[in-house]
């Protein structure tokens, strides 16, 4: 646990030994430890040196207080971390000059095969300072959602995700499960009739573009610096963030949570997530599929939410949902579809 602190295993243990064994030989941690004594007086020699322990006249040793002992190695930790960050900004404005007078050759880097696209994934988001901006089609190329294990590193060091779903990525098995989890994170989603490409960027700095299969049969992709490509992809991201449409989920429902009280005063999140893939076009057939529920209860839930709106349409439905705030109101400007424009039959109550 000390290891990032520069502690060795054998410094780590024998410190601990000593937090409960103060005034000790090195012969006594020897034997007390199983570890040789050459080892525990290399350890402790290093911890005499930090000032993490005491060594008395009579060699013998006493752990400092961990809390001034390791407050001020943490602080000089700290403090190195923060002169590396303004180093890092140094250097990157430094490579940023020098890589504009540079050739095509040095702005664009071709991936060919699926563990080298997965490897440049998850460093574009490693290498994110402040967001990730992401178009998500299917099939998926190198790395599922389930698998992405760089996005939840990037949120815990502040870095903003957003992303951008094609309508036909709701109907694969257990995304809406994974859209839940990046919701409850903080990431933002919403969702397109259709988009160009998949597409990951990285501030302003990286931009990661899967390409078509190669001949060889290896899938391929495109990694850019900053460039006025790059520049396009992040207007081109920004354009259609502001005509998709909001994804809000919320709860875990189930077919065990569909029993609602007629008399409910507003819908449940199970009713919520219905109304979200309604108005995200997605079909009956997908929706009853996603959320783990027959075709014959996801049409009493719609019932019972015409009923509770009091509405005869689908259409009408969808309007009541978003006035008053059951899901995510269209994006101004965007020329929504109405529930039953994508394969949903607009059924009469």
């Amino acid at each position: 646990m000390l290891d990032v602190l520069g502690l060795e295993p054998d410094d780590e243990l024998v410190y601990r030994a000593l937090v409960g064994r103060p005034d000790s030989t090195a012969t006594l941690l020897s034997d007390l430890l199983a570890v040789p004594q050459a080892h525990v007086d290399k350890a402790l020699s290093r911890l005499v040196e930090w000032e993490l322990v005491i060594r008395s006249a009579d060699e013998r040793f006493t752990a400092a207080p961990p809390a001034m002992a390791f407050g001020a190695l943490i602080s000089q930790r700290r403090d190195g971390l923060r002169m590396a960050e303004q180093a890092l900004v140094t250097l990157a404005e430094e490579h940023r000059a020098a890589m504009t007078g540079n050739s095509i050759n040095d702005l664009i880097e071709v991936v060919t095969g699926r563990d080298a696209i997965r490897h440049r994934f998850l460093q574009v988001q490693q290498a994110a300072r402040t967001q990730v901006r992401s178009f998500i089609t299917a099939p998926f190329l190198a790395v599922p959602p389930e698998e992405n294990t760089a996005e939840p590193m990037a949120i815990d060091r502040g870095v903003h995700f957003r992303a951008v779903l094609d309508r036909a990525v709701l109907a694969e098995p257990g995304i809406i499960t994974d859209a839940i989890a990046s919701l409850r994170n903080g990431v933002q989603l919403r969702v397109a009739d259709q988009l160009p490409m998949k597409l990951v960027l990285a501030d302003a700095e990286l931009g990661l573009v899967p390409l078509a299969v190669t001949p060889a049969g290896e899938p391929g992709a495109v990694l850019l610096h900053r460039s006025g490509l790059l520049d396009a992809l992040d207007a081109l991201f920004e354009t259609v963030w502001r005509t998709a449409h909001p994804l809000e989920l919320s709860g875990t429902g189930t077919e065990a949570e569909t029993t609602v009280e007629l008399g409910a005063e507003g819908p449940g999140d199970l009713d919520r997530r219905i109304l979200a893939l309604l108005l995200a076009g997605l079909t009956d057939q997908t929706i009853a599929a996603q959320l783990g529920l027959s075709p014959r209860t996801l049409h009493r839930r719609l019932r019972h939410l015409m009923d509770m709106a009091g509405v005869r349409t689908r259409m009408q439905l969808g309007g009541h949902a978003v006035r008053h705030g059951w899901a995510a109101p269209p994006v101004p400007g965007r020329q929504t579809s109405p529930p039953g424009a994508h394969g949903v039959p607009d059924e009469t109550a």
